[in-house]
C-alpha cells in the first residue's frame, strides 16, 4: 500500500491520561506517582509486554510528563544509534525496546545506569525501561540485564476486545470520525489486533476518507485496499 497523505496533526499525543489501563491500572498509577514525585523512584522500573501492547506509549507519555515538570530526561531507543554521554542534569533516563539494543547502545545504557544510580551529586535518579520479555530472558550484557531486573517489574497485559473498541472509539471521536460497530468488527477481525496497528489503520482510513470525501464504511476499507 503506497503511503497516503494523512492529517497527522489530529493523531492523539501519547499521555498517561489517554492510556486505557485495563488490567494495568497498578502500573499506570506507579508511573503517575513517580513522574510527579520530585524525588523520583530510588529503584528502576521495568515494563515488559508483547508488540503493540502500549510500552512505547507509556514511556513516551512518562517522558512527556517529566519534561512538563521541568525534568530533563535521557532517552535511548533502537533508533538512537549514537547515544550521547550521560548528562548530570537529567532527572531520569528511559530505555525503550531495550531487547533490540546494539552493543554500543547496551554499553551506553549501562553507563547511564551507573551514573543515575550513583550520581556525583544528589540522590539517585529514576531508570524506566521496557522490552518485549522479562528481564531474565533478555539477550543483553549481564551487567545491564541484572540491573534492569532488580527493581519494580511489571507485565503489560493486552486489552480485551471491549477495551480495544473503547480505544478505537475514543481515537475516532478525537478525529471527528464515526466508526460503526460493523466497521470496528471488520477492523478487529481482518487486521492485526495490536493497538499500534489499529491506530495506524485508523489514521490511514481517516486519510483515505478525507481524500475521497467518503465516510468510513466497510466498502471504503475494501476500496482502499484494492486501490492503494
Amino acid at each position: 500500500m503506497r503511503q497516503l497523505v494523512l492529517d497527522m496533526g489530529l493523531a492523539p499525543v501519547p499521555s498517561l491520561e489517554n492510556f486505557v489501563a485495563g488490567r494495568n491500572a497498578g502500573l499506570l498509577e506507579h508511573l503517575r506517582v513517580w513522574s510527579r514525585n520530585p524525588m523520583r523512584s530510588p529503584v528502576p522500573t521495568f515494563i515488559w509486554g508483547g508488540a503493540g501492547s502500549g510500552k512505547s506509549h507509556l514511556l513516551q507519555a512518562t517522558c512527556a510528563a517529566l519534561r512538563e515538570r521541568g525534568v530533563p530526561v535521557g532517552w535511548i531507543d533502537p533508533n538512537v544509534m549514537a547515544p550521547p554521554e550521560f548528562d548530570e542534569a537529567w532527572g531520569a533516563v528511559i530505555f525503550d525496546d531495550c531487547h533490540l539494543y546494539t552493543e554500543v547502545q547496551q554499553a551506553m545504557a549501562f553507563n547511564w545506569f551507573i551514573n543515575v544510580q550513583s550520581p556525583r551529586r544528589g540522590a539517585a535518579r529514576w531508570v524506566l525501561a521496557a522490552a518485549d520479555r522479562p528481564p531474565a530472558d533478555l539477550a543483553l550484557r549481564e551487567d545491564l540485564r541484572s540491573r534492569l531486573a532488580w527493581g519494580d517489574v511489571f507485565q503489560l497485559f493486552p486489552l480485551d476486545d471491549a477495551e480495544r473498541r473503547a480505544v478505537l472509539r475514543r481515537a475516532a471521536d478525537l478525529r471527528g470520525v464515526f466508526l460503526s460497530d460493523e466497521v470496528m468488527d471488520f477492523m478487529l477481525n481482518r487486521f492485526s489486533r495490536d493497538l499500534s496497528s489499529l491506530m495506524l489503520l485508523l489514521e490511514t482510513l481517516d486519510g483515505y476518507a478525507l481524500r475521497t470525501q467518503r465516510a468510513i464504511t466497510i466498502p471504503l476499507i475494501k476500496a482502499m485496499l484494492e486501490n492503494e
